[in-house]
């Protein structure tokens, strides 16, 4: 029977623990309510050596990109669904006992407050 994930925040997945080889994560750590708490749901369900592939946007190492993100993230956050501009990605990540394997960040063209990107692969330690 297939699983429904349509409409999950990715706090709660109804998978068993250890039962999945690899998680794609893409542009959605920003919208999740409580990140950390999806991201450990991740690290849950996936078998030991398993891997999370991710590309997110996020808080950028530029102290004043940052401040402009965090300044608007709350505006950010009410008219687009919930999205903060300033996570910082690869903390929520090895914070949820992941070991990063692999991490790129870039600039996307456009405005740098919303385009400081975080591409990679972690492995559930």
């Amino acid at each position: 029977m297939p699983v429904e994930f349509v409409g999950l925040d990715g706090q709660e997945l109804p998978l068993e623990s250890a039962s999945m080889d690899h998680v794609l994560v893409t542009w959605t750590l920003c919208t999740i309510p409580d990140a950390g708490r999806a991201l450990g749901e991740m690290r849950r369900v996936l078998r030991p050596g398993g891997s999370l592939h991710f590309v997110e946007h996020g808080r950028s190492p530029d102290a004043r990109v940052a401040e402009w993100q965090d300044r608007l993230t709350p505006i950010q956050r009410r008219l687009f669904g919930g999205c903060h501009l300033n996570r910082a990605i690869p903390d929520l990540v090895t914070g949820a006992g992941f070991e990063m394997d692999r991490l790129e960040t870039f600039y996307l063209a456009g405005p740098k407050f919303v385009g400081y990107m975080f591409e990679g692969v972690a492995v559930a330690a």
